[in-house]
């Protein structure tokens, strides 16, 4: 009926195992749950729960680095705020799908839900330190740096991996092999699983055809990047349908959580803001909410005729809470609007939040409030010029003074030497196995100019705020071990 199928979306294949037959072929016994009761999109929560790569976004700035304050949002707890965001599409989804559609059956109940909920969890897992200006750091340092040394012997798109270096390319090496388990497929996550989360299905290389910045996979990651595409949609350059509905939490998430945030830092000024963008009759917010509005107004004023402690705070999570139920509606209406487009592959790189009727005035709002006062505070600002001179550093060091010094050697007795045994033996071990698991591993000196760059680059984008900081406070002689 549609050129993209549910039954394909929900592949529970890992790539470790692609030869076996597909999960859902194999015989059941009977007794299976009494010995597992999950299905492996549930599998994959639990696979990455307990990883290493989720533990340090809890010391990964959302929009507020290096906060000593635990209210502020971390991005482990803004992940952890759209994975719920997102089961909730999953849950309304596959009930539609299964009770009125008729496009699955009941044996697909908690499948949805749980790859969403997955997707969810893990959407950020491969963004460098510092929050989004982390990316352009890395990606400017490069631009720079490959101005400066044109004998690199890099093609073209692989130096476009790191000119436009993407948290969410990195985010597919993090599950699909850094993640170090047991071997080279790293936390193995479902091709299902891993479909939602390639927001922009395509490399570096087609992004250049395609007059495009952002790109779902690395040079070296292509073969799993094209595995995943064929294994769900079979479609190039087409997005699975569930990843609008993760794009679409993250910013619902997204823009109501930093602006409660922000309110809390007394940085945004939310009484003049519910005064004149929300209370105001004349506002497009007012006109298109009356009666929840009045609502709200009722709960602003008389927490504050009855002084109650924090007010302000308590009136931007009610104001919270009520537009993203908004906007989680609103999508869901533009989902079913679009819903043909979509399942045939024709919604491109259109947004849901951003084509709902009125909800749109809220993202628009609440967009503009992090534009106007956040993202321009000088703490958020200096800051940030503190992460740029920590990455910038911590690259020319490992880049010019190790891994491409004209005269690398491993030996401790020189500069080099030592600062390669900083770098992470996890992901040294990982670059050096071999794609054929019956050979030999590799020496580091076998490893190309590109491969070393992308050591690097996965070394110090894995680095939690703090732990980037702390290293190069030591390295500048700063602080001592």
């Amino acid at each position: 009926m549609y050129r993209i199928s549910w039954r394909n979306l929900l592949n529970e294949t890992r790539p470790k195992y692609k030869n076996r037959l597909p999960y859902n072929n194999h015989e059941v016994d009977v007794n299976q749950d009494l010995y597992d009761h999950r299905n492996e999109f549930e599998k994959d929560y639990d696979r990455i729960m307990s990883s290493s790569s989720l533990r340090r976004l809890q010391d990964k700035a959302q929009v507020f680095p290096l906060q000593a304050n635990d209210f502020i949002r971390t991005r482990l707890t803004h992940s952890i705020e759209v994975s719920a965001i997102a089961r909730s599409f999953g849950v309304w989804l596959e009930r539609r799908l299964i009770e009125k559609n008729k496009e699955l059956g009941k044996e697909h109940y908690g499948k949805l839900p749980a790859m969403l909920a997955t997707a969810g969890l893990v959407h950020d897992i491969g963004n460098p330190p510092f929050g989004h200006y982390g990316e352009d750091i890395i990606k400017n340092w490069f631009k720079s740096y490959f101005k400066k040394n044109k004998n690199l012997n890099l093609t073209a798109e692989q130096e476009n991996d790191f000119k436009n270096f993407d948290g969410n390319a990195q985010g597919i090496r993090v599950l699909t092999s850094l993640q170090f388990l047991n071997d080279r497929f790293g936390i193995n996550f479902t091709y299902g699983t891993l479909s939602v989360l390639l927001k922009y299905p395509w490399s570096s290389s087609e992004c250049i055809e395609k007059d495009k910045e952002k790109f779902g996979f690395f040079q070296k990651d292509k073969l799993i990047g094209k595995e995943i595409i064929s294994q769900t949609t079979g479609l190039e350059s087409t997005r699975n349908p569930l990843t609008y509905f993760l794009e679409a939490a993250d910013d619902i998430a997204y823009y109501g959580s930093d602006v409660e945030d922000g309110v809390k830092k007394e940085i945004i000024p939310w009484e003049h803001v519910f005064e004149t963008k929300i209370k105001a009759k004349n506002s497009n917010i007012y006109k298109a909410y009356k009666e929840d509005i009045d609502k709200l107004i009722e709960k602003h004023d008389r927490a504050k005729a009855n002084k109650f402690p924090d007010y302000l705070l308590t009136s931007v999570q009610n104001f919270k809470v009520w537009a993203q139920g908004q906007m989680i509606r609103e999508v869901k209406e533009v989902f079913l609007n679009n819903y043909i487009d979509i399942m045939n592959g024709k919604f491109g790189e259109r947004e849901l939040l951003k084509e709902t009727k009125n909800a749109h005035l809220l993202y628009e709002l609440l967009n503009s409030l992090l534009k106007d006062y956040c993202f321009g505070d000088k703490e958020v600002i200096s800051l940030e010029l503190v992460g740029d001179s920590v990455l910038s550093d911590l690259l020319n060091t490992f880049i010019d003074e190790c891994v491409l010094y004209e005269d690398f050697k491993e030996k401790p007795r020189y500069k080099t030497g030592k600062l390669y045994r900083l770098i992470s033996e996890n992901f040294i071990y990982v670059h050096l196995l071999n794609e054929d698991p019956k050979g030999k591993n590799r020496t580091f000196e076998e490893l190309t100019t590109y491969e070393r760059l992308l050591l690097i680059t996965d070394f110090i984008s894995g680095m939690t705020d703090s732990y980037a900081l702390d290293l190069h406070q030591k390295l500048k002689g700063v602080k001592m071990p």
